[in-house]
């Protein structure tokens, strides 16, 4: 049987028997994802949607190993600089500020972002909403706990983007990491400080159903290395329900190698790696 074909019967089994649709994935990287679960499980694709079709829990664990849960802190600190430098010092007048994570991960982009407004004295005026649709994911998440040595390599995108002064590069800040994390060498363990795990609402969501989880705008929202799963028709459709859920002027994080293309492009005028809702 063709790959298209085995894709097609999984993506099916999905649809039927659980509250997932994952049509308008991309093909390619949904059939890799697929046929690595069939290896770690070591069953058929046969025996796999027969479990599904018996028990829809199954389906979620299937989902949430298919569904990708790659992040670290200041991911691309290149984003994070410019936001640093040039986004977020406009938000600095208004009362408020709501900033919505969509596919948000283990959360380590949230508490990144979290520093970062901090950092320039916008932590106070932040509601922060992250969503993803893997509710184990979500749950590491909330508890804001990494492995030390995976992460080692990533504290220095924290030197890059907190000890850096957009006003002059040549001068080195000494922002301490215990500001805003605890450091156990010997667990293997970072913790995110309390007053930044306590901040920033979690819940659920599914972007396919092109649902906005918590009925707020928007004046920053983040989707970064989300899209890249998707195919084009899903993308234009995020597109619309991001640029609906915008303030005018707001602002659209995408990850580095995503683009808006198309007619969306014509909505969002682009600022280096992000893009602001035109009117």
């Amino acid at each position: 049987m063709g790959n298209t074909d085995d894709l097609s019967r999984f993506v099916t089994a999905l649809r039927t028997y659980t509250t997932y649709d994952l049509s308008d994935y991309s093909d390619r990287s949904l059939l890799r994802r697929l046929y690595k679960v069939l290896d770690d499980e070591r069953i058929s694709l046969d025996e796999l949607i027969g479990n599904i079709a018996k028990d829809a829990s199954y389906g979620d664990h299937v989902v949430e190993a298919i569904t990708v849960n790659t992040s670290e802190l200041f991911r691309d600190p290149s984003v994070w600089l410019l936001l640093r430098s040039r986004i977020y010092p406009r938000f600095k007048t208004q009362n408020y500020l709501n900033i919505w994570h969509a596919g948000c991960s283990m959360g380590q982009e949230v508490y990144s972002n979290l520093m970062l407004l901090n950092e320039l004295g916008l932590y106070e005026k932040a509601r922060v909403y992250a969503s993803d649709i893997n509710q184990k994911i979500l749950t590491a998440a909330q508890l804001g706990e990494y492995r030390y040595r995976f992460n080692l390599s990533y504290l220095d995108n924290f030197d890059l983007v907190v000890n850096t002064n957009p006003l002059n590069y040549e001068e080195k800040l000494n922002v301490s990491y215990s500001k805003y994390f605890d450091i156990d060498e010997a667990k293997d363990l970072i913790r995110m400080h309390d007053f930044l795990r306590k901040k920033p609402t979690f819940r659920a969501n599914d972007l396919v159903k092109g649902v906005n989880p918590f009925f707020v705008r928007y004046d920053v929202i983040f989707c970064r290395n989300v899209l890249i799963y998707f195919n084009a028709a899903l993308q234009n459709k995020l597109f619309e329900v991001f640029y609906r859920n915008l303030y005018p002027g707001g602002i659209l994080v995408l990850g580095a190698h995503e683009s808006i293309l198309g007619s969306w492009a014509d909505r969002f005028e682009r600022i280096s790696q992000v893009y602001m809702r035109k009117d």
